[in-house]
């Protein structure tokens, strides 16, 4: 329950309808219980054979004889609407009956219609808010999360968390009024029976809570189980065809299969025991009628203290508490169950985002002189993967950083951006710390192509205007032939409005990072940053993006990069990288002349190539 105390926030914005089905329930509870009493003059008429009929009205005298007057009060009510005719009087009764009954369904429609509104909109809202968190968290906290996971948790969890939802309400609304509300007609019938129920109910409720301890701990089981079997299901789409290359679908074939066990041991442990719930709490129940059933017919045939009509109406209203408490034992292990994804739920909504806005942060929106890295040191776990770096690139310049793999290289992009936060020193862009521009602000002065071309399952059009949504058409064709890519998507089958698949895969590589250059090319941002934009293409798409490249370079400032080395030969400065630390600077032809590891380089690459 702690968990729902932090997720009820969520239910605010719908307290109208919160309202709604409480007052719908309270009416529920309450013809449910006025439904059974009602039983009782009609099974009097029926099966009394003497039946004296009441010519005065009854005058209240007491609490202590409130029963006789409101029985007293309906027989003469309905001897003097029938005119003492059997068949008229039992007309009335039954229509009394079914009156009340009907009530009864129509509150609980009206209970179920307002319990859907707010429980649609808490699912809604605490998608929303999962998706909108999951995007503002930084790259490092997904460095090590299974991606399968956070799907799960936004999809299935906040599924167990909706139903849970209706079960609180039902938990402490809807069943203990009508519990309550029998048990009080019990009383008005029977004190001395009604106390058989008492000793019962502390029994009943102890074994209850007995079974749904371990519900908590079987649940989040299932459903961090089920997180993992989501990723590697994730995994398996995403690298299917390395699977087959490799010949390796009995492996993953494997791994899905072991999970699946064990998805369907830790389900069958928590199915099995929260199935108890419904036999446990019916078998209480019954046990409770047969102790009623002796005592009260003992008191009917024996003591001759309780009347035969109004036994069998105290049996039904007793029968009456065994459908809420089964529901309440049902919703009690379900809350066990929900308490676990809320708590997976919340570990998302709760996580801090270690990458944050200064509180005085600026929105900062031009570039007008230059971006300094300054005594830059960062690691992402244990060691320094960038140590005492520092670079300076004035606006309108080409900065290239070149090196081996492991580097640095990409981190420095990714330090820019603000994707990671430094450990010591400063990056600054005109003179500003970039902790004091706002992230939305830095990013929108910077144009991201990237090795891996990330494309979405959309249009040629929607993929483009992620850069800038308000394009017009001008626009997007403009940066389409600056891209070097107007000619290939004119060809499409359906031009702008063709669909280019998952992350792009009925595209060429070539052509998924001319579109992914295009973008940057129609966000028109000052600073470009590229990283490793031509590594993974043929000579002749190389070729072609390299072109699309200087294009979009013109007049900008750029990062670059690089693993093609012969594509950075006009950057203004190329600074050579080891193992996070700068080892040579210069313009290409003063490192060519140095003949150190830019040489070592360049002379690996042309033999290679």
């Amino acid at each position: 329950m702690n968990y729902f105390k932090k997720i009820i926030r969520f239910a605010k914005p719908y307290r109208m309808y919160a309202v709604g089905n409480i007052i719908s329930n309270i009416f529920y509870a309450l013809f449910g219980t006025l439904s059974f009493i009602s039983l009782i003059p009609m099974i009097n008429i029926l099966f009394s054979d003497e039946q004296e009929p009441i010519t005065e009205k009854p005058v209240y005298t007491g609490v202590l004889e409130l029963k006789d007057f409101v029985f007293d009060s309906l027989a003469y009510f309905i001897q003097n609407t029938a005119n003492n005719d059997p068949s008229k009087t039992l007309l009335i009764v039954i229509g009394l009956v079914v009156i009340l009954f009907f009530l009864k369904n129509v509150s609980n429609y009206f209970a179920l219609y307002f319990i859907t509104f707010l429980r649609n909109g808490v699912l809604k809202d605490l998608r929303n808010a999962l998706y909108k968190k999951t995007t503002e968290l930084s790259l490092s906290h997904y460095s090590e999360k299974r991606k399968g996971d956070t799907i799960a948790r936004i999809t299935t969890d906040v599924l167990e968390i909706q139903h849970s939802f209706l079960s609180i309400l039902e938990l402490i609304i809807r069943d203990p009024l009508t519990i309550i509300f029998t048990i009080g007609a019990m009383l008005f019938l029977s004190p001395k029976l009604t106390l058989f129920v008492f000793i019962f109910i502390p029994i009943s409720g102890f074994i209850i809570s007995v079974i749904g301890k371990s519900l908590k701990k079987k649940s989040d089981r299932v459903q961090n189980e089920q997180g993992y079997l989501l990723s590697i299901l994730e995994e398996t789409l995403g690298g299917l065809k390395i699977i087959k290359g490799f010949n390796a679908e009995l492996i993953f074939n494997r791994k899905f299969s072991d999970s699946t066990k064990r998805f369907f041991d830790f389900s069958n442990n928590l199915v099995n025991r929260q199935n108890l719930a419904s036999p446990a709490s019916e078998f209480l129940g019954i046990t409770v009628i047969a102790v009623l059933l002796w005592y009260g017919g003992n008191m009917v045939l024996v003591e001759d203290t309780l009347d035969g009509a109004t036994f069998i109406g105290f049996m039904g209203l007793a029968y009456n508490i065994l459908t809420p408490a089964k529901a309440i034992s049902k919703a009690f292990y379900n809350v066990k169950k929900g308490d676990a994804a809320a708590e997976r739920v919340l570990q998302i909504l709760e996580t801090e985002n270690n990458i944050q806005d200064n509180p005085n942060a600026q929105e900062k929106q031009d570039f007008s002189d230059a971006i300094s890295l300054e005594n830059i040191y960062f690691k992402y776990e244990d060691e320094y993967v960038l140590k005492n770096f520092s670079a300076k690139l004035s606006k309108g310049k080409t900065l290239a950083l070149v090196g081996q793999s492991g580097s640095g290289k990409s981190t420095i992009a990714n330090l820019i951006t603000r994707f990671y936060d430094i450990q010591k020193g400063e990056i600054k862009i005109d003179g500003i710390n970039i902790k004091d521009i706002k992230q939305s602000a830095l990013r929108n002065l910077m144009g991201l192509v990237t090795q891996d071309s990330i494309l979405f399952n959309d249009t040629v059009e929607e993929n483009l205007k992620i850069g800038k949504p308000e394009a017009t058409k001008e626009e997007i064709e403009n940066a389409l032939k600056i891209a070097n890519a107007y000619d290939f998507v004119m060809n499409l089958p359906k031009g702008l409005q063709t669909n280019i698949g998952d992350s792009g895969n009925k595209l060429s590589g070539g052509q998924k990072q001319r579109l992914s250059i295009a973008r940057a090319v129609l966000k028109n941002p000052p600073i470009m940053i590229l990283d490793e934009a031509t590594s993974a293409l043929d000579t002749e798409s190389e070729k072609l993006v390299q072109q699309a490249l200087e294009n979009m370079m013109r007049n900008r400032t750029s990062v670059v990069i690089a693993h093609r080395l012969s594509t950075i030969q006009n950057a203004d400065e190329i600074v050579v990288m080891q193992e996070g630390e700068i080892v040579e600077k210069g313009k290409h032809t003063e490192l060519i002349a140095k003949n150190g590891m830019y040489k070592k380089l360049v002379d690996m690459q042309s033999f290679q190539d």
